[in-house]
């Protein structure tokens, strides 16, 4: 009999890495990095020494829309400039997200219905999920887009890319037109989005869970895997780089957010919680005696089955037509 799943926000038991990787096994400096690594009270100090350092040396007001108005234009050069060496292999996927991949025994990537499984890699820079996917399995359809039109190109200009399997094409996620023309709504499988939220300025949130929910199919799920509050690369933010709460501007132009496990539930609100926690890691200088600790924030959010509804209160009358209101309800 299996084990019972570990409740949403437990984070399961690690599968066995290189010996030793266990801080309880041995002096902290006597490797490189722990995994599962505890939050002491000194890191949690340290952390807000810095980041009260940095709110004290913002972006100046007059300099911060620009990030967001221009951002297509900074990530098409942040593209341009790494084209042949942005692709990264991200080995880790089957271990932390199984549902992406054909079951172990060989057999097909289908739906129960018979129907192709369809998958949606937002933010898909260089496709460094969708190849991988595709070349294990090609009898499943990804679609992959990039508010980016440079890193479409590269996409497209891939060998591997093949339209018969593959959709790329350009798409902004916090887009008010909603679910992209490409996509007949309502019908994908699992949505992918690994470090491509934590770009989005936090104001347009809203709309793009809603985008994300609306290309779900009922029971269709989003695999989320980004940047945790205070994790090494925010801490390492000097003065003028902030701008607002926990939201930075890189010195290539583009904008990176830094989450909190509060923050990615209320985030994806309208679905049910298949897993949020937080993998934090500690790497350390032996030489210099450093502690720095990686933090990113994972989760599996399903689009329900059957949509939650909250009906308008009703008088005794009969209720007919446009007299009978509903709407989804949105767990905040």
């Amino acid at each position: 009999m299996e084990p019972p799943p570990p409740p949403p926000h437990q984070k399961p038991p690690p599968p066995k890495r290189a010996a030793g990787r266990n801080r309880a096994s041995a002096k902290v400096f006597s490797q490189n990095a722990w995994d599962n690594a505890e939050w002491t009270d000194d890191a949690e100090a340290n952390a807000r020494e810095k980041v009260g350092f940095q709110a004290q040396n913002p972006v100046p007001v007059d300099q911060r829309n620009v990030y967001s108005e221009c951002a297509n234009e900074f990530w098409d050069k942040f593209y341009s400039n790494h084209t042949n060496n942005f692709f990264m292999d991200r080995h880790w996927l089957r271990q932390e997200f199984p549902e992406l991949f054909k079951p172990i025994d060989g057999s097909s990537s289908t739906n129960p219905d018979g129907s192709r499984k369809t998958v949606f890699e937002i933010g898909c820079g260089a496709g460094n999920t969708a190849f991988p996917l595709l070349a294990e399995d090609p009898s499943m359809f990804v679609y992959a887009a990039d508010f980016s039109s440079t890193a479409v190109d590269v996409v497209k200009k891939n060998p591997a890319y093949d339209e018969s399997q593959c959709k790329a094409f350009v798409y902004d996620v916090t887009s008010k037109a909603g679910v992209p023309p490409e996509i007949p709504p309502g019908s994908v499988d699992i949505c992918v989005c690994i470090f491509v939220l934590s770009a989005l300025n936090p104001r347009d949130w809203e709309q793009a869970a809603s985008n994300i929910y609306n290309i779900l199919k009922p029971g269709g799920i989003c695999l989320f895997r980004d940047y945790g509050r205070y994790d090494m690369a925010q801490l390492r933010f000097k003065k003028g780089r902030l701008l607002d709460d926990n939201f930075y501007i890189r010195g290539d132009g583009t904008q990176v957010y830094f989450f909190t496990q509060d923050e990615v539930a209320k985030f994806f609100g309208r679905f049910e919680v298949v897993q949020n926690v937080v993998d934090r890691r500690l790497l350390v200088n032996r030489s210099r005696q450093i502690k720095m600790y990686r933090v990113w924030m994972q989760g599996k959010f399903r689009k329900p089955l059957v949509e939650s509804i909250e009906l308008s209160s009703v008088s005794n009358q009969n209720v007919e037509g446009d007299d009978f209101e509903a709407k989804e309800t949105y767990a905040s």
